[in-house]
C-alpha cells in the first residue's frame, strides 16, 4: 500500500490527541510522505488545512485518526471516496472502532508499507428528504419527534412491507452500528461484513422488535415534524408526512486492519 499522501486527524479540542497527532505526522514525514494536518495541529513541513471537510478536495492514500469513535465517525462523514483509515485510540472512552493504540504505530506503519494488512469495508447509509441529501453515516440514522409532548405515528416501508405504529422514533443502523444505540434498545448484534440494515423502533406503544432487512431503500414517514440525526453528530429536519429515504451509500467506509478478528466490536464491549 502506498503512503505518498497521508492526513492525520486528531480529536477536536483534546490536547493529548493533538500532541499524539504531531508525533504521528513526523513518523510519516520520515517515510517521505506528504502529510496533511488539521488546524490547530501544525507540524513543520506538513500541509496544514483548516477543517476536516477540506479532505474531500485531496487525493489521499491514508487517513490516520487519533481520538475515539466520534473522531472516526467525523472523518468518515467527510470522506466521499473509499480512502482507508487507520484508527488510533487516543483520549477516547472505549474506542470501539479503533484498531490500535499509540504504542503500536510503528508496527502499523511497517505492516502497511509491506502490505501485511487487510482492508475492512463497511456499509454506510445516507438519508434524503425534500430534495436534499444529508451527510452519510457509518453507524446509524436516528429519526425522532421534535414535539416531545405528542407521540408521533411513524410509517416504515421496506421492500413490499410496511410497519406503522406510534413511537418516539426509529433507528436505522448498519452492521457497524449494531453495537451502538440499536443494541442498547435491544437490537441484535450483526456481523460487520453483512449487507443488511437494522430497523429498531424507539419506545413503540406496542412492543415491536428490531427488524433486519436487506440494505435496500427504506422510507420513513412521520406524522409530526422530526429530526434526522446522522451518527449522533449532525442533525437535519424533516416536515410532517414528508418521506425520508434511507439507502446504502455509494462508497463504503474502509478500515485498515492489522489482523483479522471476528465481531471485533463486540469484543471491545467486553463480551
Amino acid at each position: 500500500m502506498k503512503l505518498n499522501r497521508v492526513a492525520v486527524v486528531s480529536k477536536f479540542g483534546n490536547k493529548e490527541a493533538e500532541e499524539a497527532a504531531v508525533k504521528v505526522a513526523k513518523k510519516f514525514l520520515a517515510k517521505k510522505a506528504t502529510v496533511f494536518t488539521i488546524s490547530p495541529v501544525s507540524v513543520q513541513n506538513c500541509k496544514k488545512i483548516e477543517t476536516v471537510n477540506e479532505l474531500k478536495k485531496e487525493k489521499l492514500d491514508l487517513v490516520v485518526t487519533l481520538g475515539g469513535d466520534g473522531t472516526t465517525l467525523r472523518v468518515f462523514r467527510n470522506l466521499e471516496n473509499e480512502t482507508p483509515i487507520l484508527t488510533i485510540n487516543v483520549g477516547g472512552t472505549r474506542g470501539i472502532l479503533s484498531e490500535i493504540t499509540l504504542d503500536q504505530v510503528d508496527t502499523a506503519i511497517k505492516q502497511i508499507m509491506s502490505g501485511k494488512i487487510f482492508l475492512d469495508k463497511r456499509t454506510r447509509v445516507i438519508a434524503s428528504c425534500g430534495g436534499e441529501e444529508f451527510p452519510p453515516a457509518l453507524n446509524e440514522i436516528f429519526i425522532n419527534r421534535k414535539n416531545l409532548t405528542k407521540t408521533t405515528e411513524i410509517e416504515i416501508k421496506f421492500q413490499n412491507d410496511t410497519v406503522k405504529q406510534k413511537m418516539d422514533g426509529v433507528i436505522i443502523a448498519t452492521p457497524s452500528g449494531s453495537t451502538g444505540h440499536s443494541l442498547s434498545l435491544g437490537g441484535p448484534v450483526i456481523h460487520e461484513s453483512l449487507d443488511v440494515l437494522i430497523i429498531t423502533p424507539v419506545a413503540p406503544v406496542y412492543r415491536l422488535e428490531s427488524i433486519v432487512v436487506p440494505d435496500e431503500k427504506i422510507e420513513v414517514i412521520s406524522s409530526h415534524d422530526c429530526n434526522v440525526v446522522m451518527d449522533a453528530q449532525v442533525v437535519k429536519s424533516a416536515g410532517f408526512e414528508e418521506p425520508i429515504t434511507i439507502k446504502k451509500y455509494k462508497k463504503q467506509a474502509v478500515f485498515v486492519r492489522l489482523k483479522k478478528r471476528g465481531l471485533r466490536q463486540l469484543s471491545k464491549l467486553g463480551f
